[in-house]
């Protein structure tokens, strides 16, 4: 490898918040129910964080600063103020058990935790040895933070791009929670396909924030917003009507939501769903789960056409692929072209490309994959290939190039010595319109090896036969629930 030029410089999450602040001082970074913070307050907040964690905790690049928050402004310049300097924010959901927060902090040993109120007294209880300070998000933090200097750090405190800013766990394809090793690069890289693909991240654009920030993919697509200068309205928790009610007043051009939070909406008076049409939205986001064939259309016709695009992707693979909105309806239980600078291969168990059209497991290559697991080599991730990572899905390709996401590798049934794969019985329940959401598991069974089991979740009282019978004139009779 060569010299680096002199020109060089290190891609940073930060970079883009600064340039806003000194385009648009004053335009409002940050809305929240409570408050409304402008790009000027937010980058000096940044820069007090990372202050704080230089001279007040006294953390170096590389150690662990645990941040245990819901939806709220101060995630935002603490994950990349901590970033800013190196420190790597290792990032729960609250939502989590004691015990598993316990593993969490065990495996990753931060040496200083921000937390909410609840969060921060039940850590003086379950601390590892590295440990050493813990805070309180509110008063206690506050102080803290406006003891600190807002002045912008050194250039030479600023880590490389590729280094490890953020740890995320989940439990991935192993059912044990891992630390996702996320590096600045890859999430810039993200943002700026993002900007290029979604068309609601202009500084103009004001996009709704309502997934949880310590997701992967709902800090990324909150976090975009301010990268490129956007007003990101944030919500602390998500509420149908009150999502529905903002979309139609506040003129949000954006938002990314998952197939749980359309049901909600969906389930609203009708009345109510008539202001659907009364938005200024570009762009309707979908991930982290898969979206029904009918939810989607529900979708397309009650916001209007040229808006949904349905991403796939993982925490480790970041966005994989993505179905633009022309495509919605003419591609069924699809998820589109991969995404920008991504590479996709599909293949068998032994790792050679399937033929067009034949299920394979998805292995993807880009700019945007994770660093590994937190403690564990790159050469023990058994789920790369040459420098693809697989989520452990299987999928098949179109004629068209074109990506149908089939099942997760570990869900599929075997009955009869049969492969059954659960979405495709999942896709023809949630047809039926009595209907809201489905989930198919296979259940051991002393004759088949493995019996096709469906859960439903109903709008109105319905027959299991009749269920049955709905899948049967759709698919093959052994994929039917039994």
């Amino acid at each position: 490898m060569g010299s680096r030029p002199s020109s060089y410089r290190s891609l940073l999450i930060v970079d883009g918040v600064r340039s806003a602040a000194m385009a648009r001082p004053d335009r409002i970074a940050i809305q929240t129910e409570t408050r409304a913070m402008r790009y000027r307050e937010l980058i000096a907040r940044i820069d007090r964080v990372s202050n704080l964690c230089l001279h007040g905790f006294g953390l170096r690049p590389g150690d662990r600063l645990l941040l245990v928050a819901g939806n709220r402004a101060e995630y935002f310049e603490i994950a990349i103020g901590a970033a800013q300097v190196g420190i790597i924010v290792v990032t729960p959901s609250p939502r989590l058990g004691v015990t598993e927060m316990r593993d969490i902090c065990a495996d990753s040993a931060p040496t200083v935790a921000i937390a909410e109120a609840g969060w921060a007294e039940a850590l003086r209880d379950i601390a590892p040895p590295s440990l050493g300070r813990i805070v309180a998000l509110g008063g206690e933090y506050d102080s803290l933070l406006m003891e600190a200097s807002d002045a912008r750090p050194p250039e030479g405190a600023r880590p490389e791009e590729w280094e490890t800013f953020a740890l995320p766990y989940t439990s991935g394809t192993t059912g044990r929670a891992k630390g996702v090793m996320l590096s600045q690069r890859s999430r810039v890289q993200t943002f700026c396909a993002m900007g290029s693909e979604y068309g609601c991240y202009s500084p103009d654009d004001r996009f709704l924030a309502l997934a949880p920030l310590y997701h992967g993919a709902g800090f990324a697509f909150a976090t975009a917003s301010l990268f490129f200068g956007g007003t990101c309205h944030l919500l602390s928790k998500f509420d149908a009507e009150t999502t529905l009610d903002l979309l139609a007043d506040e003129a949000l051009t954006g938002v990314f939501m998952v197939p749980t939070h359309f049901n909600a909406i969906f389930a609203l008076p009708e009345a109510k769903l008539e202001r659907c049409r009364s938005t200024a939205l570009k762009t309707i986001i979908s991930n982290a789960a898969p979206l029904p064939q009918p939810t989607k259309a529900r979708i397309v016709g009650a916001f209007g056409h040229g808006l949904l695009h349905e991403t796939y992707g993982s925490t480790e693979g970041s966005i994989v692929t993505n179905l633009r909105p022309a495509d919605q309806l003419r591609k069924e239980i699809c998820v589109g072209h991969p995404f920008p600078m991504t590479e996709i291969r599909l293949l068998t168990e032994a790792g050679e490309p399937v033929a067009p059209g034949e299920v394979g497991e998805l292995y993807s290559r880009s700019p945007y994959l994770f660093n590994g697991y937190w403690g564990r080599s790159l050469d023990d991730v058994s789920l790369y290939r040459d420098g693809f990572f697989s989520a452990g899905d299987l999928a098949r390709m179109d004629d068209e190039g074109f990506i149908y996401i089939v099942d997760r590798k570990t869900d599929m049934i075997i009955s009869g010595g049969i492969n059954i794969y659960p979405r495709e019985v999942e896709e023809a329940l949630a047809a039926h319109p009595a209907v809201i959401e489905a989930a198919v598991i296979g259940e051991p069974d002393a004759y088949w090896g493995e019996a096709v089991v469906a859960f439903v979740v109903r709008k109105q009282p319905v027959d299991p036969e009749a269920l049955i019978a709905h899948c049967t004139d759709r698919l093959a009779r052994y994929k039917a629930p039994k």
